[in-house]
């Protein structure tokens, strides 16, 4: 195919858009010549405002991304990796051509009244879908209350305002990315709130035989988030976890090369936690994260994870 026009097919959500602007800009730079069109779809994971898990939670914001791809109507997916299905396959006929550089991991808090995770007073509702939220939130500040909220970052914040809740949870760089870093009271640190597996990644997907447009987007990839995507990415998929797991985790690399990757498997109550942590030095991200993985294993995730519903 010629690259003298790319089409970007991506969810219609205003972060999502945004996501795809950052791509064409940084394509505008590598290759001025080309010119960009976006293919905007509507996901099920949009459509349904109830539980992920009811409408076969994996893949709900990808299915039909991928589906455009696949049928020729789009040249390029522009995903988020924390929304990527890790225990399959990607769709058959269809690769990762790049990994962007990675934005902040951390979570933020917003509270319209200003206070900090640990002032926020018992019975405080914390509006989150996310069971990696709500089971670290039960380990950490059983106290607080998690009340199911889904929709995009600006629809929750309606709801916020609204008196859904008292206080929310989203990516920090999800905020930073529709311009709202306004409306957070405090940021994280992946310590106190540890971070989903591809969290911050954007993943550029094609299909595998285009090796022109191969080409042209693999120098937007950022070769520590393709280490540290890699490792993450291998962890979740020898865990199999689903959905509605309550598994976070993160890998750094550092200045020198050597990289480490943290994880942690929870109860929804947050009763149980399962933690590992390893360094690999410069040891191959896919062994480093089944090495991580295997640890867990050996504490009982498997149990837990297959205990849950989904």
């Amino acid at each position: 195919m010629s690259v003298d026009l790319i089409r970007i097919v991506s969810r219609d959500s205003p972060m999502a858009l945004a996501q795809v602007e950052r791509v064409r800009a940084e394509l505008a730079e590598l290759h001025p010549g080309t010119r960009t069109e976006v293919v905007p779809v509507k996901t099920t994971g949009d459509k349904w405002m109830g539980d992920l898990s009811a409408v076969e939670g994996k893949g709900a914001f990808t299915k039909e991304v991928d589906a455009a791809l696949l049928a020729g109507e789009a040249d390029l997916a522009v995903h988020c990796v924390k929304d990527i299905p890790a225990d399959r396959p990607l769709p058959a006929g269809t690769v990762f051509a790049a990994f962007l550089r990675r934005d902040d991991i951390r979570d933020a808090l917003i509270h319209p009244g200003g206070l900090r995770l640990d002032e926020l007073p018992p019975g405080t509702r914390i509006g989150t879908s996310s069971v990696r939220r709500s089971a670290q939130l039960a380990a950490s500040h059983p106290h607080l209350l998690c009340v199911p909220m889904r929709g995009n970052a600006n629809r929750r914040l309606e709801k916020l305002a609204a008196g859904e809740a008292d206080a929310l949870l989203l990516a920090a760089s999800g905020l930073e990315r529709i311009g709202r870093p306004d409306v957070i009271t405090e940021i994280l640190s992946p310590e106190v709130m540890c971070p989903p597996i591809g969290a911050g990644v954007l993943a550029l997907q094609c299909r595998e035989g285009d090796s022109d447009l191969i080409d042209a987007v693999s120098g937007l990839g950022d070769p520590a988030a393709h280490r540290e995507t890699t490792a993450e990415r291998m962890f979740l998929h020898v865990l199999q976890g689903h959905c509605n797991s309550p598994i976070a985790g993160y890998a750094q690399v550092e200045r020198n090369g050597d990289m480490s990757l943290r994880a942690k498997v929870f109860t929804p109550d947050g009763k149980t936690v399962l933690k590992a942590h390893e360094w690999a030095g410069a040891l191959d991200p896919a062994t480093l994260g089944t090495s991580v993985a295997v640890a867990l294993l050996r504490q009982g995730a498997r149990e837990l994870i297959d205990g849950i519903a989904h």
